[in-house]
């Protein structure tokens, strides 16, 4: 840890130390940085999923889905999650865009990642299986065993898994580490994956399900019996962009029953657009959603206790002395209240002043201006076509949309691909827990600058 970047800066030339997009897992970094914000948000998520784990202890596994816009802190709050049931279990996060390959994983990968990273987590806490392990470890290793003779593979890949499988060092354990160690290796950086690799594996998801339960079983044994506590698997970045729209729903529609089956307590942190697409009923966990903070009411009347939330988060990491008179609030407006997005314009901002006056000490109009413009054209990008759509949608339909969610006409709530796909861009965010939508402070400016509203109507940056 850099002293510096233990904050708040209180120059221009530390702002990249304090403002990291990094999510607050380091306690000492969470107790820094962290600010209270879910007051103004309409409901404090964590306090429901800490009270549902709470009450699932010793009982049946916990399972849910938790949402939240891009930027909205979901990692942190995950962080905060833990703290609070800390005493009653043990979290393993496991990120999907890092962990595997984003382009390429299959429901097979995330249950081998779960079974490496609860051997390696009950391997760092000394509370692995000490019995009754034996025929457990040798069909483990016959499930790759078989499987690799079954399928074709480089000779790279092939010659790691083979020397996983073929581990065995001081214990059954040991080798089984092994094991997982190449399976990961694969799963991440494996670009050559045969059609009947990935057919013979799918076949045997219940085979893996049921070797999946049986290492749980023996490792929460364990830990109950050396700490009181049970595992609880955290799957974090499925709505990283990396990940299409595609993965996400074979994961989920197609194969959710397989994570039903497993006999421990997970969180899965999910796009919204998922929860708000035609197959959300096909969603075997409960929705937990993290709202945006508002820096506008619905009536587009400056959301005062909105702003001052968000302002709490950025004087913990940077000065307000480094900004010239309204600029701190202007940033704060043009973010939508969306922490990651503050964080990259205030650093814009920054970079801009020092690079405009090497002598700058602050960010002025003309350096927030330049950041908040860089931005909306990121904006006004988004509102074209969208990869991710299902079918093509035109920005007529768009516009449409954006007008009618701005001027609260009955029924502009009602999901459709259009919403789906405005929420997605973040060009429309949700509000409160009771469900309202307002439009992104910056497209409400494209919305002016493209006269589809007044200039002297509020809700946008100026």
């Amino acid at each position: 840890m850099i002293p510096a970047a233990m904050g708040p800066a209180t120059d221009l030339d530390h702002l990249h130390l304090t403002l990291k997009p990094d999510p607050l897992e380091d306690p000492e970094e969470f107790r820094k940085f962290y600010r209270p914000i879910n007051e103004v948000r309409g409901e404090d998520t964590v306090a429901r999923l800490s009270l549902k784990l709470q009450q699932s202890y010793g009982t049946l596994p916990f399972k849910a889905f938790l949402m939240g816009h891009s930027g909205v802190g979901k990692s942190t709050e995950i962080t905060r999650l833990l703290g609070r049931i800390k005493d009653q279990h043990i979290g393993i996060r496991l990120r999907i865009a890092t962990e595997l390959n984003p382009a390429s994983f299959k429901v097979f990968d995330v249950l081998l990642l779960m079974l490496a990273r609860l051997a390696e987590e009950a391997d760092r806490l000394k509370t692995i299986p000490v019995g009754g392990i034996s025929d457990l470890v040798t069909d483990i290793e016959q499930w790759f065993g078989t499987q690799q003779v079954r399928t074709i593979r480089t000779e790279t890949t092939s010659a790691g898994v083979e020397a996983g499988a073929g581990m065995k060092g001081d214990s059954l354990w040991t080798g089984l580490l092994g094991l997982f160690a190449s399976v990961k290796a694969e799963m991440k950086y494996a670009s050559d994956r045969k059609t009947e690799t990935v057919d013979y594996r799918l076949q045997r998801l219940p085979d893996l399900v049921r070797l999946c339960n049986r290492l749980i079983l023996a490792c929460t044994e364990t830990l109950l019996a050396k700490t009181g506590k049970e595992w609880l698997l955290i799957v974090e970045d499925l709505d990283k962009p990396g990940i299409s729209p595609q993965q996400v729903k074979e994961l989920f529609i197609q194969y959710g029953a397989v994570f039903q089956d497993l006999r421990v307590s997970m969180i899965f942190t999910i796009p919204v657009w998922l929860a708000y697409s035609p197959e959300a009923n096909r969603l075997l966990f409960d929705r937990h959603m993290i709202h945006d903070t508002p820096v506008f009411t619905s009536n587009h009347d400056p959301h005062d206790a909105g702003r001052a939330a968000v302002q709490s988060v950025l004087e913990a990491r940077v000065s307000p002395s480094i900004f010239a008179d309204g600029q701190m609030t202007r940033l704060i407006v043009a973010s939508g209240g969306n922490l990651r997005e503050l964080f990259a314009l205030v650093l814009d901002a920054g970079e801009g002043a020092r690079a405009r006056n090497p002598d700058a000490v602050r960010i002025e109009p003309y350096d927030a201006n330049a950041a908040v413009n860089r931005m909306r054209q990121d904006y006004r990008k988004k509102l074209g076509q969208s990869p991710y759509d299902a079918a093509p949608i035109p920005y007529s339909e768009k516009f449409a949309k954006l007008l009618a969610v701005y001027n609260a006409i009955p029924d502009s709530d009602i999901p459709d691909p259009t919403l789906y796909s405005l929420l997605r861009g973040r060009a429309i965010q949700e509000f409160n827990g009771a469900g309202w939508y307002g439009v992104h402070p910056l497209v409400v400016d494209i919305l002016k600058d493209q006269r589809h509203l007044k200039p002297q109507d509020p809700g946008g940056t100026e």
